[in-house]
């Protein structure tokens, strides 16, 4: 194989129970895919893309509750990252937490306009 062909490797066993769960959420099947998005974390607990599919899919299932916690989770797996904050704030909202659902969003642009920042630093 030449040098310059990227060799394929395996998809991981969460890439692909995550994958599941993102056709299940299209389905119209909120908790099914809750629980691959669940088996997918515990295969590998920092798939990032799984914890986002579960927070939507526990959103999707009228599991406010469950939701929030699944994205202070994320927000805690990932600090810096605004969508993890936003699907906080849409999650606390949901459960009709609205004053931390705003903070969550503010805490968001705040996010976003760090990396904005770090991109380009002519903005200051």
């Amino acid at each position: 194989m030449p040098p310059d062909v990227p060799i394929p490797t395996p998809q991981s066993r969460a890439d692909e129970l995550s994958e599941r769960g993102v056709e299940l959420l299209g389905a119209g099947a909120p908790s099914d895919a809750a629980r691959l998005f669940r088996e997918a974390i515990a295969s590998d607990p920092r798939h990032i893309e799984a914890h986002h599919g579960l927070v939507r899919a526990l959103r999707d299932a009228g599991q406010c509750d469950a939701a929030v916690a699944a994205a202070l989770a994320l927000t805690a797996l990932t600090p810096a990252d605004p969508l993890a904050q936003t699907s906080l704030s849409i999650a606390l909202q949901q459960a009709g937490r609205i004053p931390e659902a705003e903070a969550a969003a503010g805490q968001a642009r705040i996010l976003e306009w760090k990396q904005q920042l770090a991109m380009d630093p002519a903005n200051l």
